[in-house]
């Protein structure tokens, strides 16, 4: 079980706090390192077996499908289904990439931190967009923030090309990911699936032409 480097700096200022208050306090010794451990829990970064398939369009994220929708968005022509997943606050919170091609595309927006179940969290949050794009399809995966989350983390760039399944950044405790993709894709999942990042079979390319 990999841990994520983001959870570094949170884990050496509960160590030094966990050190000082061993020799005058022992409650705030042992919250310290309750928060601790919690703080690796929560980066946890688990080894998962990719079963490549490029018909096939996986989980960007672990957690459960809170809404399936119909939209008209920018990066697509014509109707798109949109696909959002809550992360709970015990979800791995590491995003991975649903198909593998190039990253035409990012995007980050400034926005308030609502609660990331809120039907209209997605639109007002803060949140970064990354556009991965190969022969077959155009997929958008959304990374917004919640309540608790305020950070997000991008490991990839425009021009960057990812595997279907390899890690491209997560968000810190508590968000929404969401992954919109072409009207006509064969949906294998409904509102209210339990989904893992990389694992899960969200839906299939129909045919062999690019949806864009």
């Amino acid at each position: 079980m990999r841990i994520a480097k983001e959870a570094l700096p949170y884990s050496i200022f509960l160590l030094i706090v966990a050190a000082i208050s061993y020799f005058f306090s022992t409650i705030v010794f042992l919250i310290a390192i309750l928060c601790l451990s919690f703080v690796l829990f929560f980066f946890r970064s688990p080894n998962r077996k990719i079963d490549y398939n490029d018909n096939y369009i996986l989980s960007p994220a672990d957690g459960r499908i809170q809404s399936i929708s119909t939209i008209k968005n920018n990066f697509q022509e014509g109707e798109a289904i949109k696909i959002s997943i809550f992360l709970s606050l015990f979800n791995v919170h590491i995003n991975r990439s649903p198909v593998q091609g190039e990253i035409i595309g990012t995007s980050y927006r400034p926005g308030k931190y609502l609660p990331a179940f809120k039907s209209h969290a997605s639109e007002l949050n803060e949140r970064n967009t990354i556009v991965v794009e190969n022969h077959k399809i155009k997929v958008v995966v959304h990374q917004i923030t919640g309540f608790i989350a305020r950070r997000i983390v991008c490991y990839k760039k425009e021009g960057d090309a990812v595997n279907q399944g390899e890690i491209f950044g997560l968000i810190k405790f508590g968000s929404c990911t969401e992954i919109i993709v072409p009207s006509n894709v064969e949906l294998f999942v409904k509102e209210g699936d339990k989904v893992q990042a990389g694992k899960t079979v969200l839906g299939e390319v129909k045919n062999d032409k690019k949806q864009c």
